[in-house]
């Protein structure tokens, strides 16, 4: 498994935590940035980068973190092919894979400290998506609605 990396300057050492509790358990990480704290480490930079790489099959999973978490989510939801989540507790993280195979995780590294976040992480990597009926129509539902918004207005 390989899981593509990134924050912005808030969430860099969350980052590195995660980085490294990844290295721990064997999984490969693509790290897309930053290396350093630089005040103009925007989220949405780094977001995208994370959720480009998910859709474009480069890394299976992704992570994005940032001061809340909400912005980073919203950046990578532009993405076509992600399903970005924001998970501040262990409920979100396990809900968010079981019911909406969520494919990339968005953690706020201002809400949540370093062990609640070590446990989403977690949690959130050992759920499995259900694959039930109802929820498969409900994310195909979700792909029509990335459709839509790429075609044009009229």
């Amino acid at each position: 498994m390989r899981i593509a990396l990134g924050s912005d300057h808030v969430g860099l050492d969350l980052k590195q935590l995660v980085k490294g509790w990844l290295a721990e358990d064997g999984i490969d990480v693509l790290d897309v940035g930053p290396e350093s704290f630089d005040p103009t480490d925007d989220y949405t930079d780094f977001a995208r980068r994370v959720a480009e790489s998910v859709a474009r099959g480069e890394a299976d999973l992704g992570f994005a973190v940032c001061s809340t978490g909400q912005g980073s989510c919203m950046a990578a939801n532009k993405v076509n092919g992600v399903r970005a989540a924001l998970c501040n507790d262990l409920f979100c993280a396990r809900m968010s894979k079981l019911h909406n195979d969520a494919n990339v995780l968005c953690l706020g590294s201002s809400v949540v400290g370093p062990l609640l976040a070590r446990e989403i992480v977690a949690t959130w990597l050992a759920t499995s998506f259900t694959g039930e009926e109802r929820h498969c129509r409900r994310l195909e539902k979700m792909a029509r609605i990335e459709t839509d918004r790429e075609a044009p207005k009229q």
